[in-house]
């Protein structure tokens, strides 16, 4: 059975809608939806039968890490351990494309961390729609691309026709812009590193040295 689609205006989005779909989210829903950097599977941090339900669909293996947005950087104080540099240096990137790896605080559960280095990747995404719908949620929501097998550069309506099908609700807009990729830094410690350049990276690369594995 096909995933509900909701189209949500980017400029004027309809809050009902937003609504719904953080309550979908809350009573366990798997949801497609856009951020800064393309779209988007989703689910609660918390919720482990969504969270296995989305490995599910992305093929993603019980020992890979899984990344979550926040919307504001005391959010992400919250749920990771951040030093005085780390906190500076991700006040101003956000919001943006780059995915922080952090040390996990408590409050993410295990199924969520990587299992040997216990940590996640953190965003806050440059996108009003998926920062509007963790305000309704209230919590952290995962986030992990929605890529498609054979299809290294998919349309958004070809992302939408893949995985209507998978997940419970799909939440599209009538405009996008997609940055691509995000940028991966490593920040578990004050040594820096990048483990993936993507968008944003030039303008990183102004406000800090780092060094690239």
């Amino acid at each position: 059975m096909a995933a509900e689609i909701l189209n949500v205006h980017h400029e004027t989005p309809e809050l009902r809608k937003i609504q719904k779909v953080a309550e979908a989210l809350k009573e366990g829903a798997v949801i497609l939806y856009p951020t800064d950097t393309g779209f988007s599977l989703g689910c609660e941090l918390s919720n482990k039968e969504a969270i296995s339900k989305l490995r599910l669909i992305r093929k993603l293996p019980e020992n890979k890490a899984l990344t979550f947005i926040c919307d504001s950087l005391s959010n992400i104080a919250d749920f990771a351990k951040v030093s005085n540099l780390a906190y500076k240096t991700i006040r101003r990137l956000i919001p943006g494309p780059y995915t922080f790896i952090l040390t996990a605080s408590k409050l993410v559960p295990k199924f969520a961390q990587d299992p040997k280095r216990k940590t996640s990747g953190i965003r806050v995404p440059n996108n009003d729609l998926s920062r509007l719908l963790i305000k309704y949620v209230e919590h952290p929501i995962i986030s992990i691309s929605a890529k498609i097998e054979d299809n290294p550069v998919p349309s958004p309506q070809e992302i939408i026709d893949y995985y209507s099908p998978m997940v419970d609700i799909a939440m599209v807009s009538d405009e996008y812009t997609f940055l691509g990729e995000s940028t991966v830094i490593d920040m578990t410690t004050d040594d820096f590193k990048i483990i993936r350049v993507g968008a944003g990276y030039d303008e990183l690369k102004q406000i800090i040295d780092i060094s690239e594995e």
